[in-house]
């Protein structure tokens, strides 16, 4: 399966390379003349996509948000946002406009949390996300490593976790395999993100892993795969 991905920052989808946001442009995109996330929203879910996920720069920064915009376009296609949420408030708020919440290692507090957040009776609803950057866990306020969440993942058994090399998202110079390996045994749950081509989804898929996020090549025109 390919999740279509928007980054939204100011109520506009915006793109750019390797988590670098204050330089993020309007988004260009085959899918729409204008940078409106509604519309190229909508003209995805015409194209096949079956959701979609959303990056709310805004809130994962604490600028702001766009809510507004995020239920709007959960009306039109089931989506799947990262907005920051690091407890189980966020989670429960989150869960009143979308379809699915991420938790991301990137603005996760501490990793105890996630141990009452996924106690949720919409547990299946909530993915865990493991941001990667330079080859290493992101996190502004938990310190860990692969280890630390690899022992996390088996206490809690997420249905659904994302692997996002923020390092290559933009790039399009594929994925990185010894970061794949990594989460060997965990293939049917993982969703994975971050500079991936077309290329590489034969390949991985042989692997097991059946779901990826793909943005700047869906975007550039460069994608033949059905959603």
């Amino acid at each position: 399966m390919i999740i279509p991905v928007l980054d939204l920052k100011n109520g506009v989808a915006v793109s750019g390379k390797s988590g670098m946001r204050e330089t993020y442009q309007p988004l260009k995109t085959v899918f729409h003349p204008s940078s409106n996330p509604d519309k190229i929203a909508q003209s995805l879910k015409e194209a096949g996509a079956q959701r979609i996920y959303l990056a709310d720069l805004d809130a994962i920064e604490g600028t702001g948000s766009n809510w507004e915009m995020v239920g709007k376009i959960n009306e039109t296609i089931p989506v799947m946002v990262d907005a920051g949420v690091n407890d189980v408030h966020g989670v429960e708020e989150a869960l009143k406009f979308v379809d699915k919440v991420i938790v991301a290692t990137e603005t996760l507090k501490n990793l105890r949390d996630l141990d009452e957040i996924f106690t949720s009776p919409d547990r299946d609803r909530i993915v865990l996300s493991i941001d990667v950057k330079n080859g290493k866990v992101l996190g502004r306020y938990i310190e860990t490593d692969f280890d630390g969440i690899l022992k996390k993942i088996r206490e809690l058994k997420p249905d659904e976790i994302i692997l996002l090399d923020i390092s290559r998202v933009g790039t399009e110079k594929g994925v990185d395999q010894n970061l794949i390996n990594k989460f060997r045994g965990l293939e049917s749950r993982i969703i994975l993100g971050g500079g991936i081509t077309e290329s590489d989804i034969d390949l991985i898929s042989q692997w097991g892993i059946s779901k990826f996020l793909v943005g700047s090549a869906l975007h550039h025109g460069k994608f033949l795969h059905k959603f």
